[in-house]
């Protein structure tokens, strides 16, 4: 299997000898040895991932890298994680994916008004199997842990990506900047419940629902 290793906080090198990973398009920034690169329709497997994608207008294009040598991968010099799964499903914003392992599977899940807020349609990325997936954030991402007594609030501008036994549920507030007058409309948060990890960016993207 590759070898995932971070240079840095931005910069991602895979090491290959004969194996493939997979990646976001384009996020090829420099190479060594013999590399073939093939873009994937979809971006999930199977019929279900590309359908799923088209009806919710998400955009995840990737490509299968293969080879032998080392291979570097960067985005935006946005700061990259990396997340062991060993069996685990991990859900994750399709724009936030930058690489995963041959070991795992990409697909979709329907994730409701959580995507419908955030624009992106209304599924979201799913990364499972035994493996590293690569994750990428605005600014240094900060991984919050939700127990059975401690549930978690997340604005959805913020949220990158959960794994564990955890339910989600969307709830409208009032924040700080909406109490004041500088909101964008009717806010939505996401709740977190159960036990596992959320990831979440020190950066807020756009979305539709108003600002937190």
């Amino acid at each position: 299997m590759a070898v995932f290793r971070l240079q840095g906080s931005r910069m991602l090198a895979v090491e290959m000898a004969g194996d493939s990973v997979k990646a976001k398009n384009g996020s090829m920034v420099a190479y060594d040895g013999r590399m073939a690169f093939k873009r994937l329709t979809g971006g999930g497997e199977g019929i279900r991932g590309m359908m799923t994608r088209r009806i919710a207008g998400e955009r995840m294009t990737v490509m299968e890298v293969k080879g032998e040598g080392t291979c570097w991968f960067a985005d935006r010099a946005s700061q990259i994680n990396l997340v062991e799964l060993r069996g685990e499903k991990l859900y994750v914003e399709a724009s936030n994916l930058l690489c995963t392992q041959s070991g795992l599977r990409t697909g979709t899940t329907f994730t409701g008004l959580r995507g419908a807020a955030q624009g992106n349609g209304l599924f979201t990325t799913t990364v499972e199997g035994h493996g590293q997936a690569a994750i990428m954030s605005d600014g240094p991402a900060v991984v919050l842990r939700v127990s059975r007594d401690h549930p978690l609030t997340v604005d959805p501008g913020a949220y990158v990506a959960h794994q564990g036994s955890l339910r989600q549920t969307f709830q409208s507030g009032a924040g700080f900047r909406t109490l004041m007058g500088e909101g964008g409309g009717e806010a939505v948060q996401i709740l977190f419940e159960g036990d596992g990890l959320v990831y979440v960016q020190p950066s807020e993207r756009d979305t539709i629902a108003g600002d937190v």
